[in-house]
C-alpha cells in the first residue's frame, strides 16, 4: 500500500517560511520524478515544483526564487522549503509521484499553507 504523508503546513503571515515534508511509504520511490502541487481557493490545480531522480529541478514561475524542492533518498521523503511567501501562495499543498500535467501518478492528502497579509 502506498502512503504519502505530507507535513509542515500551516499559518504564516506574508514574508514567512514553511517547510513542507513528504513521507512516502510503501515503496521506494528514488527513480521517480516527484512533485509539489497546489491548488488555492477558486483555482485550478497547479504543479509548482518537480525534482528528477537525477535531480534537477523545476519551478512554476510565480515561485521561482523563493520555493525549493528537494529530495531524500534514503528516507523517502520530499521537501519543498518555501520562503518569503505571499497571500497568493494559499492553498492545499500535495506531494505527488511522477507528476505528468496536472495528474499524477499516486498523491498525498494535502496540507493547507495559509498566509495572512
Amino acid at each position: 500500500q502506498v502512503q504519502l504523508v505530507e507535513s509542515g503546513g500551516g499559518l504564516v503571515q506574508a514574508g514567512g517560511s514553511l517547510r513542507l515534508s513528504c513521507a512516502a511509504s510503501g515503496r521506494t520511490f528514488r527513480s521517480y520524478t516527484m512533485g509539489w502541487f497546489r491548488q488555492g481557493p477558486g483555482k485550478e490545480r497547479e504543479l509548482v515544483a518537480a525534482i528528477t531522480s537525477g535531480f534537477s529541478t523545476y519551478y512554476a514561475d510565480s515561485v521561482k526564487g523563493r520555493f525549493t524542492i528537494s529530495r531524500d533518498n534514503a528516507k523517502n521523503t520530499v521537501f519543498l522549503q518555501m520562503n518569503s511567501l505571499k497571500p497568493e501562495d494559499t492553498a492545499v499543498y500535495y506531494c505527488a509521484v511522477d507528476p505528468s500535467g496536472a495528474g499524477a501518478r499516486y498523491w498525498g492528502q494535502g496540507t493547507q499553507v495559509t498566509v495572512s497579509s
